[in-house]
């Protein structure tokens, strides 16, 4: 059986990479919904005490795997999902946008940076999950659970800022190589949030889920308004 000619001809314009694309932020978009709803269920419980606990010594919840040196470095590491860090770094890059005169460019990036950070508020408020209780925090905390701001800011700020600054690299190794630093990044701050005892594991699964969606999305958009000239194209190919 043919597509009708309508859903045909949508394929031949679309581009495989843009269709790929469409299909991981919905399978993202999917994912964070069957966590959600697993999460209000109860079904989570188990998983989530169970990673938790594997992260602390056999007897003592109050002390973490790894020794104080380890849990220095989660410190360390969970303070790259912070407000004040992902603040600067995405003024560092709005500067060097301008500076290559991608104003058009930086105002995306920064409505992009704004909006995860006020989605990440509404979740947090629509779910109310309490933080774990079953170990002390490692850090101070003061908002909801689920999702985790951390790994969804980590993930909107360093992966929006990576396909941004792709867009201006002339190599596509310089271009996996923003990704693979902004994908690493996402996922040890993720880590140290679990690892500090702050977040249930299905927080930050979510946050990564919700916080990638949102990146891939700005990309679409990048590169939609950069097909009707809305915004400067990207730097063409070396060859």
């Amino acid at each position: 059986m043919q597509l009708p000619t309508a859903l045909a001809e949508l394929f031949r314009k679309v581009e495989t990479i843009t269709l790929v694309a469409i299909l991981i932020v919905a399978g993202a978009i999917w994912a964070f919904v069957a966590l959600a709803s697993e999460m209000i269920e109860g079904d989570l419980h188990a998983f989530d005490e169970g990673v938790l606990m594997a992260l602390r010594t056999s007897g003592d919840p109050s002390n973490p795997i790894g020794g104080q040196q380890l849990e220095t470095a989660m410190r360390d590491l969970t303070a790259l999902g912070g407000v004040t860090v992902l603040t600067l770094l995405t003024l560092v890059v709005l500067g060097f946008l301008v500076l290559k005169r991608q104003g058009a460019a930086a105002v995306l990036l920064s409505v992009a940076i704004v909006g995860g950070q006020g989605l990440s508020h509404l979740m947090k408020a629509g779910f109310s999950r309490p933080r774990p209780d079953l170990v002390p925090h490692g850090v101070e905390v003061a908002t909801a659970s689920f999702p985790s701001g951390h790994s969804m800011m980590a993930a909107v700020t360093y992966l929006t800022l990576a396909v941004m600054l792709a867009r201006t690299a002339n190599q596509p190794r310089v271009r996996a190589f923003y990704i693979l630093v902004a994908t690493l990044l996402t996922m040890l701050v993720g880590i140290s949030r679990v690892y500090l005892g702050v977040h249930w594991p299905s927080d930050v699964l979510a946050g990564w889920m919700l916080g990638a969606a949102w990146a891939l999305g700005v990309w679409l958009l990048a590169r939609e308004l950069t097909r009707r000239r809305q915004i400067e194209p990207d730097q063409p190919l070396e060859h």
